[in-house]
């Protein structure tokens, strides 16, 4: 396995479909989420961005809105986007939900598309630390999105990579927008730069449970739903849109 590899090349539309896989929790769904989803739709020509909120934790604590609420809020967070959508096939799962069952059964609906499963740098370094990561990585391809507070050149670290710190370096300092390569298990990977929101889910929780505004941090129809439903411990009375 070398460090070949190349920028990513303008559209070059094939048969097949080419879709995005984007998981999280989601908790809340904010336009941190949308915009690093419509960048990675733009640079990689996606046909769709499926949303897949996750189903509830096993030890579940106060601020994680049930699975059920999260997905209707990633609903009504990406109502309006014709390449968007949400599934539920975690949410209505009883049990622990494992990424590689989840991208399993994506594989078998979508079996004549090319899927790439959209995460972080720092959930792709966590990679190893999943259920059945060598398979999990065997399975599909990647989409390895920036993020505030982390590195391309952190990538260095991962038992699935080679590539030229040169490269990772281009790609942190904003010399280069994207870089594909093949990891060593063949499958594709896509480094892409993503527009840098410093939107979280914890600041926004803890932002509803103050009583503080969440106004342009996510969709106007998402801060509805939190406060008609007194999301994330309690949302004073007098709380005003």
């Amino acid at each position: 396995m070398d460090s070949s590899g190349s920028d990513v090349p303008a559209c070059d539309y094939k048969n097949e479909m080419k879709i995005g896989v984007f998981g999280g929790t989601f908790n809340p769904i904010h336009y941190g989420h949308l915009r690093a989803a419509e960048d990675a739709r733009e640079l990689l020509c996606l046909d769709k961005v499926l949303f897949i909120p996750s189903g509830n934790p096993p030890l579940k604590t106060d601020d994680v809105a049930d699975a059920s609420q999260r997905y209707a809020m990633a609903r009504l967070a990406v109502a309006g986007n014709e390449f968007f959508e949400v599934l539920d096939i975690e949410c209505v799962k009883p049990g622990k939900s494992y990424t590689v069952d989840t991208l399993k059964a994506l594989c078998d609906a979508y079996d004549t598309s090319d899927l790439y499963f959209m995460l972080g740098i720092d959930a792709f370094l966590d990679i190893p630390n999943w259920w059945m990561p060598d398979r999990l990585v065997s399975m599909t391809n990647f989409a390895v999105l920036s993020r505030p507070g982390s590195m391309f050149t952190d990538l260095v670290k991962s038992p699935y990579l080679a590539i030229e710190d040169e490269i990772l370096s281009g790609l942190d300092i904003g010399k280069r927008e994207s870089f594909r390569s093949e990891m060593k298990t063949r499958k594709e990977v896509v480094l892409l730069n993503v527009t840098p929101l410093e939107i979280s889910a914890t600041g926004i929780r803890g932002r509803v449970c103050s009583g503080r505004s969440v106004k342009y941090l996510l969709p106007e129809k998402v801060e509805s739903f939190i406060i008609s439903n007194r999301l994330y411990a309690a949302v004073p009375d007098g709380l005003k849109h």
